[in-house]
């Protein structure tokens, strides 16, 4: 007992640092290190206050003074009934800022939907009406008279009237796994990211929206358990790769008749050309409609104008055609200006992603930003000032500014926040002020008010405690860095390096990947929670690093999309390559090199330890597609286009087919209830691997979704993957001997 206390005792005095430890109990138990936002914010119409949600009370503010101006509503303060829980879990304003519609009891359908009880709270009256009270519904949305209520309950689409309280159906064949009217099926609201699936009209005259027949599309199962006798076996339909996809139209729902009409249909074009319809939009016009179609392999839009009403009998004319050698990405940036003949629209087509003006009238769009650079979000027109404000990458792929331009195009962008790192902004409906959202890589999230200049008004948040944490443990310095690979192409990274590096020592490394299409974690830019983890893994002797493959974002359309149909195969090379850089570094231990990714970056640490036995000794893959073959049809065929057209590029890039060439240690996690990735690419992963006689550890996590949360989870998660990482390349703490040591030592001898 005396030798084992006598031990402790040293390992303490050999710690490497005398400033306080990160531990992942403060990270994903307390979460002590979760920075301050700001939840539920809202302009009003003023241009002058916003509101925020928080300690359960919808409150308002001055932008100018920051001051508390009035408290609209207390969820608490309601009576609790008609499925009222006392909780404000969601809140938007009607067109007129004069009621409230709020939500409460929501729960998950899939990632991004949710189902609860919907009100409608008038504020000066402070009055509650409920939506449904019958049943938890979803997507309620106010007509912008704010006289009536649509909502979806079951797979049909019902409207309300708010003053007779009457619910009229305005559809009736919604059934489970059938039939959806109103709302998105499975795959379009994970890859077209959307879920409501209707829209009002500007005057309210009109509701338009989706109806999915989902009949043939192949239906997928997973089980949860809950302590029972028998499992619960969720069933839903999910079409994978080549399988058939759900039939849609669009439809309009006249209020002033009840008459509803069909507008368009995938079914309308010879041999289903058109096979998706992943947008649709009301111009500012009340009897105008567009419809966004694609065909199945993505690489051809269209977007078309439907004209209906008494005099125009159906018209339908084309606004805009775009294609691609590859594919064509979806956005929500098509604008229409007050004249409703003109509208906004952003596009590649000049390799670069840029801003255009386009006239219903003809197809002609005039280029209103250039450029070797991108526009990374657009955020609107001031039609009085003849300006448009958008989000750009044009310092370098790494940071984000945010820039103004006339609407004529004849100036150059001009930059109101532009601090080195992510800018961002939410701008008033007059566009006299903007909230500004700052950070860097080292920098926790910054929240500020500024005028239409860029002048600073006041901080909202400061995150001044989680800086003040940062300096208290003692966190080390994002560096980030650059190189050329062997078939010259430069790859950005970020490094995290330990404290004491000490000459001639050698750390093991622990890479981070996500590096799907268009994405990027090579960003000067806060990194959220992981960001607390790879700093407790550098306390402990890691060197932490990301690099950002080809096919990431912000570099152009032909590095984006050069992975088109081998997805895995140049990204795993430029892993690899990066690899080998960071061993060649004379502090990095070439033969303890782990890698990390999570989802698609779970597929690419699984390619990465087969592909690159020579190079990697560890791997982590979280949620990992393990064959393309299993994936949705909507991401994959962008992509990959289907495996009977494309079979060379899914053998060639699944980690299946390579499991006889592990050689270092492997850990593979899954949550069983992923709607997502499916449980089966884990399991199948595991056959392979069991086939070749490979060993390798495996943890899995019934009930838990893509995500894997809720309750201790994600620190049980950290706690395994950590382990796993010491005990496979974790660093030999090897320190000079302090002068107690040294005493003790002599006294035990």
């Amino acid at each position: 007992m005396k030798n084992f206390a006598f031990s402790v005792v040293v390992l303490i005095l050999c710690l490497p640092s005398l400033q306080a430890q990160i531990s992942l109990e403060q990270i994903w138990g307390t979460y002590e290190f979760f920075g301050e936002n700001v939840a539920g914010f809202n302009f009003r119409l003023d241009g002058r206050h916003y509101t925020r949600l928080e300690r359960n009370q919808i409150v308002e503010y001055d932008l100018e003074t920051g001051a508390r101006t009035q408290v609209l509503l207390r969820g608490d303060a309601l009576p609790a009934e008609n499925g009222w829980t006392g909780q404000i879990e969601d809140y938007e304003f009607s067109a007129d800022e004069e009621q409230l519609i709020i939500s409460t009891a929501n729960e998950s359908i899939y990632r991004h939907s949710s189902r609860g009880y919907y009100f409608i709270y008038d504020i000066k009256s402070e009055t509650l009406t409920p939506v449904y009270p019958e049943a938890k519904h979803r997507l309620a949305s106010l007509s912008p008279d704010a006289t009536k209520v649509a909502f979806v309950h079951a797979n049909n689409l019902y409207v309300k009237d708010l003053a007779s309280g009457d619910v009229k159906a305005i559809t009736s064949d919604g059934e489970n796994n059938s039939i959806i009217n109103g709302a998105t099926d499975w795959v379009y609201e994970e890859e077209f990211s959307f879920h409501r699936g209707f829209h009002w009209s500007p005057n309210g005259s009109y509701i338009a929206f989706y109806r999915f027949d989902e009949t043939e599309v192949p239906e997928f199962t997973f089980a949860n358990y809950h302590d029972n006798l028998y499992p619960d076996y969720i069933t839903f339909k999910y079409p994978k790769v080549g399988e058939a996809n759900s039939q849609v139209s669009i439809h309009t729902y006249e209020l002033a008749t009840a008459e509803t009409k069909e507008v368009m249909s995938v079914n309308d074009s010879p041999e289903q050309e058109w096979h998706y319809i992943p947008r649709i939009t009301w111009t500012t016009q009340d009897n105008e409609l567009v419809v966004y179609r694609m065909n199945r392999h993505q690489n051809k839009l269209e977007l078309l104008l439907h004209e209906f009403g008494p005099r125009n009998r159906g018209s339908v004319s084309t606004l805009l055609e775009e294609e691609s050698e590859y594919y064509v990405d979806i956005h929500d940036n098509l604008t229409f200006l007050e004249d409703g003949r003109q509208f906004i629209w952003t596009s590649e087509q000049s390799g670069y992603n840029h801003i255009y003006l386009g006239n219903k009238r003809n197809q002609n769009l005039v280029q209103l930003t250039s450029g070797e650079w991108e526009v990374t979000n657009f955020y609107g027109v001031d039609e009085e000032n003849g300006s448009i404000y958008f989000q750009a990458a044009m310092r370098d792929p790494m940071q984000r500014e945010v820039y103004t331009k006339s609407l004529d195009g004849k100036d150059l962008p001009r930059a109101i926040a532009g601090d080195r790192g992510s800018n961002s902004a939410t701008f008033s409906s007059t566009f006299d002020y903007f909230v500004h959202r700052h950070s860097t890589i080292n920098q926790p999230l910054t929240v500020t008010v500024r005028d239409r200049a860029g002048s600073s008004i006041r901080e909202i948040i400061t995150n001044a405690q989680l800086a003040e944490k940062q300096a208290r443990v003692g966190v080390q310095p994002v560096e980030f860095f650059d190189f050329t690979t062997s078939e010259d192409v430069t790859l950005n990274g970020y490094m995290i390096k330990p404290e004491n590096m000490g000459e001639g020592r050698e750390h093991p490394v622990l890479m981070f990947v996500y590096g799907g299409p268009g994405s990027q974690q090579v960003r000067d830019s806060w990194r959220g929670q992981n960001y607390w983890w790879f700093q407790m893994l550098v306390q402990q002797g890691f060197v932490v690093a990301c690099v950002d493959n080809r096919g990431t974002g912000a570099r152009g359309e032909e590095f984006k999309k050069m992975t088109y149909l081998e997805l895995g195969k140049y990204e795993t090379m430029d892993q690899i390559e990066a690899a080998r850089y960071l061993g060649s570094l004379d502090y990095i231990d070439e033969d303890r090199i782990g890698i990390f990714g999570w989802s698609y970056g779970g597929y690419m640490s699984s390619l990465c330890i087969l592909k690159g036995a020579d190079v990697f000794s560890t791997a982590i893959a979280v949620a990992p597609v393990t064959s393309w073959k299993w994936y949705d049809s909507i991401y994959t065929e962008r992509y990959m286009r289907t495996l009977a057209e494309n079979e060379s590029g899914y053998r060639d890039n699944s980690p299946i087919y390579f499991a006889d060439q592990l050689e270092g240690d492997y850990l593979l996690v899954h949550g069983m209830g992923d709607d997502n990735v499916h449980f089966q690419h884990t399991a199948e992963m595991a056959h392979a691997l069991i086939m070749a006689n490979k060993q390798f550890d495996t943890y899995f996590y019934p009930n838990r979704n893509h995500g894997i949360y809720g309750g201790p989870t994600r620190l049980h998660l950290y706690q395994k993957m950590t382990d796993f990482l010491m005990e496979s390349i974790g660093p030999e703490m090897e320190v000079e001997k302090r002068p107690l040591e040294i005493e003790l030592e002599e006294e035990r001898d």
